[in-house]
């Protein structure tokens, strides 16, 4: 009895240093939040005030996962992203008591089937895509989804391990995003494309200009080499990444001060016209003999119509071997918020202007049109071949595929799957053999669907489609042909 009575004092002892603690701790937040001058509810309201910031932080992820419908969040809905996890996981497409796609939404998708698709036995894969075939190593592509420019820095070590083990199974590209070539892009002995962003990262003198030699050790692990003009993200700005995920090996490889916020041109200091472009080109390619494109936002036809002039006035040869067109709502790297929301047109409308202006010039076989922006699914990339591409990459999908949720703190440092935080803590929960084969499989499941989607079209494979596969909702219960909205130009010959 008494040994109880001891320990129901020793209870009131400690709640009474705890409450004792609690009220200190308010009172301190009270004092504090009274006389600070920047937040006009913690000064009227002190400490109960911030019951307000912490709600307004917790609504993003509250909405994400109770009150947005599957089909409403952006940037990528609920419905989406499930088809990249099961498609990751290999778990498969099928779904019960039908779509909640709603097909009277303009903009939406619908794909013209044929009274006699394709049988499973009459199933012709996509022939081999050569890239650059004039040049002294081709390059020569076997899926038509690829995984699009990511940096080392922006995204963890245990990602890109995961991307290019994942892109090695699965055979498609991997591109190395501006930030340099890491040795964990080449773990998987993918196929790469070295990125070269404004601030030469990886090839560049001590000077910071493009370096011949630096361009010869690259080319001796990578397939082709892509000139990044501008990214979806955010055109007319160059890449950022916060100084607190420049660890000493991103600024090894990147050959920057560590600590230190990497900020790149917004632009390539040598280019100022399109034949300066073309020379920088020719450069690269004659010193490597690898292919080069461009990558570039469009939003109107004054700059591929320019290059295409200066192409034309030089010969056909001496055009990039490939443009990867990114749309204004990319959004893969960290950018101004003004640049994300209002810069650039989206791929919607602006691969229609290159496609067009590539086949008036007559100059759309010779370059091959690579589209990305926000094509994470099948029917999306379905829909850029119908219109013209040759070619799809996606670096968002592939992010989902590796565990990514949206949390949308990749400038942050704080991402809670490891994919895009140089945090050694919380890069140890992306387990890298088990996101490589998500990624393979996620890889392997669109490449697959899209063909699934031609066969049903009729189609031997995905790389016949033509606009006048698929209608595009107007307004409900109205839908026009691709080909009727975009009519095919006439095309000259360029020889």
């Amino acid at each position: 009895m008494e040994s109880s009575y001891d320990m129901l004092i020793e209870l009131i002892v400690v709640m009474g240093w705890l409450g004792g603690i609690t009220v200190l701790f308010l009172g301190i937040l009270f004092f504090r939040d009274i006389r600070q001058k920047k937040h006009a509810i913690l000064r009227n309201f002190p400490v109960i005030g911030r019951i307000r910031y912490f709600l307004e932080k917790q609504g993003t992820y509250f909405r994400q996962y109770f009150f947005a419908h599957d089909r409403q969040e952006l940037p990528f809905n609920r419905a989406t992203r499930n088809w990249v996890y099961r498609a990751a996981k290999n778990e498969g497409d099928l779904v019960g008591f039908g779509s909640t796609n709603d097909l009277r939404e303009p903009g939406s998708i619908i794909f013209i089937n044929s009274p006699y698709p394709i049988l499973e036995s009459e199933h012709c894969p996509i022939p081999p895509l050569v890239i650059g075939p004039q040049c002294d190593h081709p390059m020569t592509v076997c899926n038509l989804v690829n995984i699009s420019a990511m940096s080392y820095g922006a995204l963890s070590a245990p990602a890109i391990r995961a991307l290019s083990r994942g892109a090695g199974k699965a055979g498609v590209w991997l591109n190395t995003g501006e930030g340099g070539l890491s040795p964990y892009h080449l773990e998987g002995n993918c196929d790469l494309i070295f990125q070269i962003g404004t601030a030469k990262y990886g090839v560049r003198d001590l000077d910071g200009n493009l370096s011949g030699q630096r361009l010869r050790e690259v080319a001796e692990s990578v397939k082709a080499f892509e000139i990044k003009i501008s990214q979806g993200a955010k055109p007319g700005h160059g890449g950022v990444l916060p100084a607190c995920k420049v660890t000493e090996e991103v600024a090894r490889i990147r050959g920057i001060p560590i600590h230190q916020s990497s900020l790149s041109p917004n632009r390539h200091a040598e280019i100022h016209t399109p034949d300066d472009l073309l020379d920088m080109i020719e450069h690269i390619r004659d010193i490597t003999g690898l292919p080069v494109g461009i990558k570039t936002v469009v939003s109107s036809r004054h700059f591929p119509e320019m290059l295409c002039e200066a192409i034309l006035k030089r010969g056909a040869d001496a055009a990039p071997d490939f443009i990867s067109i990114d749309g204004g709502e990319g959004g893969s790297g960290a950018a101004p918020q003004v640049l994300a929301d209002h810069v650039g047109l989206p791929l919607t409308e602006s691969l229609p202007i290159l496609v067009d202006t590539l086949i008036e010039a007559g100059l759309k076989k010779r370059i091959r049109v690579n589209a990305s922006g926000k094509l994470i699914t099948s029917a999306k990339v379905a829909w850029a071949l119908c219109m013209g591409a040759d070619l799809a990459a996606t670096a968002r999908g592939f992010m989902f595929s590796l565990g990514c949720i949206q949390a949308q703190q990749c400038h942050l440092d704080t991402c809670p799957t490891g994919v895009t935080t140089q945090d050694p803590r919380l890069q140890k929960g992306l387990d890298v053999e088990d996101k490589a084969e998500r990624v393979a499989n996620y890889a392997r499941w669109i490449n697959q669907e899209v063909n699934t989607l031609a066969h049903s079209c009729g189609l031997l494979n995905a790389g016949q489609f033509r606009r006048d596969h698929v209608r595009i909702v107007q307004s409900a219960g109205h839908s026009l042909p691709l080909d009727m909205i975009y009519p095919y130009p006439p095309e000259r010959d360029a020889s």
